[in-house]
C-alpha cells in the first residue's frame, strides 16, 4: 500500500474519531445536567482557542509555505481564507437552520420543517469545515499535519458536543435522543474529511488556496459561532481566558506533534 492510500485511510479515520469526540463530550449528561454557564462557556472558549491554533499552525502556515512565501503567497492565502468565509456565509445565511446554543433563526427557516431537522442542518453547517480541514491536513501525504488538526478538532468537539446536548435537554428532549444529536454533530465530518482528501489529491496544484480556505470556513465558525455564544451569558472574561489557554494547550500539542 502506497503513501496515499495510507494517508487515505488515515485522513477518513482521523476525521471519524474527531467527530465522534461530540458523543464522548456529551457523556456528561447522563449523569448531571447542572453544569453552569460559567463553566460552558469556558470550555466553549476552549474550543475556539484550540481550532483557531489549529487552523493557525495547521492550515494558514503551511498555506504559505506551499505558494512560496512572499507577497504572491500571501495574496493567494489571503484569497483562500476570503473564499473560504464567504462561501460558509452564504451557506449559513441561505440555508435554513436554528443556531446550536441560543434561538436565532436564519435563512428560509418558514417551512415546515421540523426543530429537530432544523438542528441536523445547523449541526452539519458548523461541522463540516472541521472535517474538510482534516482531510485536507492529511491530503498532501503530511501525517503529522493531519493529525494535528485531527487533535485540535476533537478537543474542541467534546465541548461542542457538551453544549449541544445540555441545550436540546433544556428543550425537553429525553437525554437519549440529545445525545445522538450531539454525536450526529460529529459523523458529518468524515464526509468533509473525504472531500478534503479528494480536493488536494485532484487539485494539487492549487493546495495553498485549498488550505486557505479551509481555514477562512474554520475562521468564519470560530467567530460567527462559538466566541459570540460564549459573550451571552456575562461569562466573557472566562471564555476569554479559555480561548487563550485553548490555543496554548494545541500550540504546545502542534510543536510536540512535529
Amino acid at each position: 500500500m502506497n503513501i496515499l492510500e495510507n494517508t487515505f485511510i488515515l485522513g477518513i479515520l482521523a476525521s471519524t474519531v474527531a467527530g465522534l469526540m461530540t458523543g464522548i463530550g456529551a457523556i456528561p449528561i447522563f449523569f448531571t445536567r447542572n453544569i453552569s454557564e460559567k463553566m460552558l462557556d469556558s470550555l466553549l472558549g476552549f474550543a475556539a482557542g484550540v481550532m483557531l491554533a489549529a487552523t493557525s499552525f495547521s492550515l494558514i502556515i503551511p498555506s504559505l509555505e506551499a505558494s512560496g512565501g512572499g507577497v504572491k503567497g500571501a495574496m493567494i492565502t489571503g484569497l483562500g481564507i476570503l473564499a473560504g468565509s464567504i462561501f460558509l456565509d452564504l451557506t449559513d445565511k441561505y440555508s435554513p437552520h436554528v443556531h446550536l446554543l441560543d434561538k436565532r433563526k436564519e435563512g428560509n427557516s418558514s417551512t415546515s420543517l421540523k426543530k429537530i431537522w432544523l438542528f441536523i442542518i445547523a449541526i452539519t453547517l458548523h461541522n463540516f469545515p472541521e472535517g474538510l480541514a482534516v482531510g485536507v491536513g492529511f491530503g498532501d501525504d503530511n501525517i503529522k499535519n493531519g493529525l494535528s488538526i485531527a487533535i485540535g478538532i476533537g478537543l474542541q468537539n467534546m465541548p461542542e458536543g457538551l453544549a449541544v446536548a445540555l441545550a436540546l435537554v433544556r428543550e425537553k428532549y429525553n437525554v437519549k435522543k440529545a445525545f445522538l444529536i450531539a454525536l450526529l454533530t460529529g459523523l458529518v465530518e468524515p464526509i468533509g474529511g473525504l472531500l478534503g482528501i479528494g480536493l488536494v489529491s485532484i487539485f494539487k496544484p492549487i493546495l495553498p488556496f485549498i488550505l486557505a480556505f479551509a481555514a477562512g470556513a474554520m475562521l468564519f465558525v470560530i467567530s460567527d459561532e462559538i466566541i459570540p455564544e460564549t459573550h451571552n451569558n456575562g461569562y466573557e472574561r472566562e471564555a476569554t481566558y479559555g480561548v487563550i489557554i485553548g490555543f496554548i494547550v494545541m500550540m504546545i500539542l502542534d510543536v510536540t506533534l512535529g
